[in-house]
């Protein structure tokens, strides 16, 4: 999914064009330092990166993620079209479950990754990367059209907001949380604790719909709330509060940038793009080539035979994590060589990079060739004209104690 981050090169301020998050009012009485995103303003820190980023990781911190695209996908074919237009099997998905997913090319380069929900037995909730929602609108309508699908394919990004809660007092805060109540309509035997990891509830907030989804772009456990609008603020003040408690701090999207990158997650625009397979990007697990039709033949979707090729061929490069061996971090772009000596050759591209705070190194994600991939192999970055040594790790860098 998307953030922005260091690798990224936020542009302070905003252009007139940008879009407004409906907590922007929150951000600023809060004092955030806002950047423009991908045709947003955002949050990019309120004190310091390091101080949110720690926040997530020892306790909670609370995201808007409102920048992102909620795509309704409906109709009693719903299931059936989506198995034909994304890369997994969503109609086996089980009801008020999660599933990611990406949206491909013919060709196999993936358009977008997303997460999907299944909120009813023929309703979707398609959650898209802010940059790219347009074009994942668009597709998925063309795409319907194109199938003859029997499906409505809805935008509901401008009446939606999307905020988080993430870290291991995560639970603790939502559960503090006074306004939240089970839905009426919704099933009676769970609640946020019993929830699972990539499902979600529909619950209430002082009265309004909210669908809380366990779920998250940190590494770390987590709430995310789809509300209204106009219900946004109020939630958001509410869960302030009730994780004051709790050592509860709002973050911005610099800290969602560096937490991700520590948990191995890729991040649309580096790891993945129209260039890149989910297979190059070790993310082949998504592609579900095994699905059939009613009558047991292979199900055709897009992009399927170019991913059956790739999935069956040696790969041209391949994923990895570096480790940096001194203090200076690699970044987006920088080349890798296969070591320190000056005439040493390029083998590959970091595609992030950062100082990791919780780790008290440098770590990078890069593509390298295959013959250098192995864990343990000794490379450099060049950092502005020096060669950094890195070392092959296995991704991710962090994982949260279960």
């Amino acid at each position: 999914m998307t953030a922005t981050a260091p690798d990224a090169h936020p542009t302070p301020g905003a252009p007139m064009t940008d879009t407004l998050s409906p907590l922007h009012d929150e951000h600023v009485a809060l004092g955030a330092a806002l950047t423009s995103f991908a045709g947003w303003q955002m949050p990019l820190r309120y004190t310091s990166d390091l101080a949110e980023h720690t926040a997530v990781r020892t306790a909670a911190g609370l995201f808007d993620l409102s920048h992102m695209g909620e795509i309704e996908v409906s109709g009693a074919a719903a299931g059936a079209f989506l198995d034909r237009a994304l890369v997994g099997n969503l109609s086996a998905l089980r009801v008020l479950g999660a599933r990611y997913t990406m949206i491909v090319q013919p060709d196999g380069g993936v358009i977008d990754d997303l997460v999907v929900y299944r909120t009813g037995q023929d309703v979707y909730l398609v959650v898209a990367n802010a940059s790219n929602h347009d074009v994942v609108l668009a597709e998925l309508r063309e795409r319907a059209a194109t199938a003859g699908a029997d499906v409505e394919v809805a935008d509901r990004s401008a009446v939606t907001a999307l905020v988080a809660v993430q870290g291991p007092h995560a639970l603790a805060v939502v559960e503090a949380l006074t306004g939240l109540a089970a839905d009426p309509d919704g099933p009676t035997d769970v609640t946020p604790a019993t929830l699972r990891y990539y499902a979600c509830l529909p619950m209430r907030f002082d009265g309004a719909p909210v669908l809380v989804a366990r779920t998250g772009y940190t590494g770390e456990d987590g709430f995310e709330f789809f509300v209204d609008t106009t219900a946004a603020p109020g939630l958001w003040r509410a869960l302030l509060t009730a994780g004051a408690g709790h050592g509860i701090v709002p973050a911005g999207l610099s800290a969602r940038d560096s937490l991700r990158l520590e948990a191995g997650m890729p991040l649309y625009g580096n790891e993945l793009d129209r260039t890149t397979t989910p297979h190059d990007a070790g993310l082949g697990r998504v592609v579900k080539l095994d699905k059939v039709d009613a009558d047991g033949a292979p199900l055709p979707f897009v992009g399927r035979e170019a991913l059956a090729a790739r999935a069956h061929s040696a790969p041209a490069r391949v994923l990895v994590g570096l480790q940096g061996l001194g203090r200076r971090a690699a970044r987006h772009g920088y080349a890798v060589h296969a070591s320190t000596q000056p005439d040493a050759a390029v083998v590959g591209t970091v595609t992030s990079g950062a100082p990791s705070p919780t780790l008290g190194h440098p770590v990078a994600m890069a593509y390298v060739t295959p013959e250098v991939s192995a864990e343990g192999t000794e490379l450099a970055v060049d950092v502005r004209g020096r060669r950094e040594p890195v070392r092959v790790v296995p991704l991710p860098f962090y994982r949260r104690p279960r």
